[in-house]
């Protein structure tokens, strides 16, 4: 479709959802207004709640981005849990 940003691979395996992204504000009863990345400028951010999925999050699966110590040639050592 002409004038549509598409996220990732084209056609059936494409993402139906990206984010999440934290709502901002909400603006009348069936919009909301999300804070996008700086990336997404181009996307304009009030959603309809039809185009939404509510996250819920899981805080065992957040991986603390101080944890992960990367060298100067950018590799890691994996460390099992």
């Amino acid at each position: 479709m002409k004038g549509v940003m598409r996220f990732g691979k084209k056609g059936k395996l494409s993402p139906r959802y990206i984010g999440p992204y934290r709502i901002a504000k909400r603006i009348g009863n069936v919009a909301y207004e999300l804070e996008l990345p700086q990336e997404l400028g181009a996307v304009h951010p009030v959603f309809h709640i039809s185009m939404l999925k509510k996250c819920i999050g899981d805080p065992s699966l957040i991986l603390l981005t101080g944890s992960i110590k990367i060298k100067d040639n950018l590799s890691y050592e994996e460390v099992p849990v």
